[in-house]
């Protein structure tokens, strides 16, 4: 007697696949955090050079765990999200920070927020660009934590400063609910990011030769809040890890409904960086939904010859808007530096190729990248460059 067909075994619904990759993230950060007692210092990744270094953490106090060996994974997932809603901000506490022979104490805001800046007599040698950054939290017992700042090697030649939102990743970034969908459901590793724009990080952060480790420094509008779905989006795509600065602190109450927002914060940011890294030329990306390419003629006009390169991705239907950004440019090439505008990473591509700022490997695995998921163009790209004595001296140093 033929025995009958096994039974197949039912699909997952995709609804509850992404709902447990989304719980199993959400949760992840209180797993992670460091501390005892409660009170945890969580460090973001920060930056710096041989001669001052930058780190931004936070400190807030959270339920313990209790251990359930019965709990399946998606009850602790649960759990964990709990502890996290309940977070509690810590103000006013100091936290020390040690690196290289260097010590200084940094005191939380209202949000629990403290930035740490010190000047290190002595940066421990290696060939990891990572270092780490000792913290301590006075209390009983101490808590203690290590943050990670990103110094560049010697063989580097440019920095690299990348919007994120509309530039890397598609718009909802800073809208929570959307980006967990766009995250989580519906192959998000295909449609989440623009094609290319990792290959082209990369390709930006190897250089020429494709070991210059150039350092790569992320700015995004979405709250603090979001940091680990970024890291995680980041991991998902192979992008260079980087420190991921935010323009606004999204500290939402009843009494503060809407974000709080610094004034010019992203010159600002920018300005910092151009004196913490003198002797490096840089790159700037944007898009052209917000005003970047505002801020960035303003960067490039205040310092000629700083910037090599400035690539705006068009997201924007209006044609007028490319004719706004093709006037702007006439700051950025009487600075002798050039202007990519274009929605194809692979005109960004062609152009760092031929100022040196990328290798024929990288721009051939942007091409790759590009070529099953091209983009239209919403208008002409255009690429405004100075000329050819300006360019050859504004090509990547070798």
């Amino acid at each position: 007697m033929t025995s009958p067909p096994p039974t197949p075994e039912r699909a997952t619904p995709r609804w509850r696949r992404a709902g447990g990759r989304l719980l199993a993230l959400a949760a992840r950060p209180v797993r992670r955090a460091q501390g005892t007692g409660g009170t945890v210092i969580e460090a973001y990744r920060g930056y710096g050079s041989t001669r001052e270094i930058f780190l931004i953490g936070r400190v807030f106090r959270q339920a313990r765990r209790e251990p359930n060996p019965e709990a399946d994974d998606i009850a602790a997932d649960l759990r964990d999200i709990a502890r996290r809603i309940r977070r509690r901000k810590v103000a006013d506490a100091s936290v020390v920070a040690r690196f290289g022979g260097a010590e200084t104490t940094a005191v939380t805001d209202r949000d629990g927020y403290f930035r740490v800046s010190l000047k290190p007599p002595n940066v421990p040698a290696g060939e990891d660009h990572w270092h780490s950054v000792e913290l301590e939290l006075a209390a009983d017992p101490p808590v203690r934590a290590q943050g990670r700042v990103f110094i560049p090697p010697e063989n580097c030649r440019f920095v690299v400063i990348s919007d994120i939102d509309d530039t890397i990743m598609h718009t909802g970034v800073a809208n929570k609910l959307k980006m967990l969908w766009r995250l989580f459901v519906a192959d998000a590793e295909d449609r989440v990011a623009f094609p290319g724009a990792a290959s082209l990080s990369r390709a930006l952060h190897a250089g020429a030769t494709g070991d210059q480790s150039n350092p790569m420094l992320y700015v995004s509008r979405a709250p603090w809040g979001i940091y680990d779905m970024l890291s995680e989006f980041f991991r998902q795509h192979g992008i260079p890890a980087g420190p991921v600065l935010f323009l606004r602190e999204w500290g939402l109450s009843w009494r503060h409904p809407l974000p709080r927002r610094a004034e010019d914060h992203k010159r600002d940011l920018i300005r910092h960086m151009l004196a913490l890294y003198g002797d490096l030329p840089f790159v700037l990306i944007g898009d052209s939904g917000q005003h970047d390419p505002e801020v960035y003629a303003k960067i490039v006009s205040e310092n000629p010859g700083r910037v090599l390169a400035v690539y705006i991705r068009n997201v924007s239907r209006d044609p007028c808007r490319a004719e706004e950004i093709e006037r702007l440019s006439q700051a950025i090439l009487e600075a002798g530096s050039s202007l990519v505008l274009a929605g194809d990473t692979t005109i960004m591509a062609e152009h760092a190729l031929s100022l040196g700022l990328i290798g024929k490997e990288g721009a051939d695995a942007i091409l790759a990248e590009c070529r099953s998921q091209v983009m239209p163009e919403t208008v002409e790209p255009i690429v405004i460059e100075p000329d050819d004595d300006k360019a050859t001296a504004q090509k990547a140093p070798a």
